[in-house]
């Protein structure tokens, strides 16, 4: 048993010398390539490059849009009243004001209806006592004459019965004579009542036949149909010697100015678009020229759909160059961003979708990944990966890597950071990035 155990270690010792030996000879190579890299890149030549700072810019973000152009207000004008056309007026494409004629309707029918109303309200009129002049209203019951002569008949009645009465006592009237006064004082005074009610019922018809005459004479005007907003004529629909019904449609006018464009915004952009912000857009009928107006109406819910909600932005349209229904392409201008990072973009290596640029450093590089934002011109705004004061290569960006020497030429941009001149920068900051 000893003899076995003795074996055992001495193989296992073998074993443990031998792993410690191969140890030492890997580690050996290891350090020798490293030693052999080192001394490569040590006697690698220096790339020549052109070197830029990290400049500071302001950028205008905004958001892109299209949409439609519409009136806020269109009106197809109807006529109220039945008739003949005589005359229209206008024309396709002819701007009208509130009030302007539009349509002319035959007027004759109207003109004897309204006559035949007249007719039955005077006549109420002057039975109340009414003569337009001294009063236009109704005199009390006991002035008008039907209730006037009533009363004198009421009152003649019961003076006679009591001159019957005092006859009768005397015995120089007959009874057949009492008997009839006494129903001559009924009847005057039934009359009476009736008088009163008549009056009374006149005067209640009163409202009613003057409410018919002002309805015929609305009528009687309503055969001139006129317009009741300001805006162009954008279609014609009766034509003379044609009979329209009541309600039928003549004329269709759209409010030109101001216009409204109607548009759709991605729901991420949510928290950016408010009220009155600045709106650029253009038109394909007026190529190189740009319109503008201000957000006035946005949609506080979003189309579960598109995802998307409705803006509206007012326009205005002085000139009438622009039509409801023209298609748009702009921007709204959402905000300002002053003072931010930003690099040339060769300065900017992109592989696989990863951005790289290469600082410069004691006549090395190294390489720092970066994340970009928008691109004006021919500048990157740097979201993320560099401080500000970074010296970057610009050129020969294909031959460098992490520690490569490489020998600076004349600055691609001379100034010093963050020191670009201020008119470069607002010559950007006019034409705006996207977030």
């Amino acid at each position: 048993m000893k003899i076995r155990a003795h074996l055992v270690f001495s193989q296992l010792f073998s074993w443990c010398c031998a792993l410690s030996l191969t140890l030492a000879v890997t580690g050996t190579g290891c350090k020798r390539e490293e030693a052999q890299q080192a001394r490569k890149t040590m006697a690698r030549p220096a790339v020549p490059i052109k070197t830029t700072h990290v400049q500071r810019i302001a950028l205008q973000r905004q958001v892109d849009l299209a949409g439609t152009l519409v009136s806020p207000d269109q009106a197809k004008v109807s006529s109220e009243v039945a008739g003949v056309v005589r005359q229209v007026l206008v024309e396709i494409g002819h701007d009208v004001q509130p009030g302007q004629i539009l349509v002319k309707l035959d007027p004759r029918e109207l003109e004897l209806a309204l006559q035949g109303t007249e007719s039955l309200l005077r006549q109420a009129e002057a039975q109340l006592g009414i003569d337009g002049v001294r009063t236009n209203e109704p005199l009390p019951d006991e002035q008008i004459s039907a209730v006037r002569t009533a009363i004198a008949n009421r009152d003649d009645a019961r003076a006679q019965l009591g001159r019957a009465k005092r006859l009768m006592s005397q015995r120089l009237l007959p009874q057949a004579d009492l008997e009839t006064a006494e129903t001559r004082v009924r009847v005057t005074e039934a009359a009476y009542q009736a008088a009163v009610e008549n009056v009374q019922s006149l005067k209640a018809s009163l409202h009613g036949l003057r409410a018919a005459y002002n309805l015929a004479q609305k009528k009687l005007a309503d055969a001139v149909i006129k317009s009741p907003v300001a805006g162009q004529v954008s279609e014609r629909l009766v034509h003379p010697g044609e009979f329209i019904l009541q309600n039928a449609p003549v004329v269709t006018i759209v409010q030109m100015n101001p216009l409204k464009l109607r548009t759709a915004v991605q729901e991420r952009y949510a928290s950016m678009i408010q009220p009155n912000l600045p709106v650029k857009f253009s038109v394909e009928s007026y190529p190189g020229e740009t319109f503008e107006g201000r957000v006035a109406n946005v949609s506080p819910a979003v189309d579960q759909n598109t995802r998307t909600f409705v803006v509206e932005v007012l326009v205005e349209n002085h000139s009438r160059k622009l039509k409801p229904g023209f298609f748009t392409k702009g921007v709204i201008l959402v905000r300002r961003d002053e003072n931010l990072m930003a690099v040339p973009d060769e300065a900017v290596s992109t592989l696989a979708g990863v951005s790289n640029v290469y600082v410069v450093n004691n006549n090395k590089v190294r390489q720092q990944i970066v994340t970009l934002g928008a691109k004006e011109g021919r500048l990157f705004e740097v979201v993320s990966g560099l401080k500000g004061d970074e010296l970057l290569a610009t050129t020969n960006l294909s031959q460098l890597a992490n520690g490569v020497p490489v020998q600076t030429g004349p600055a691609a941009d001379a100034d010093p950071p963050g020191e670009r001149p201020a008119k470069e920068a607002a010559a950007r900051g006019d034409k705006g990035v996207r977030p």
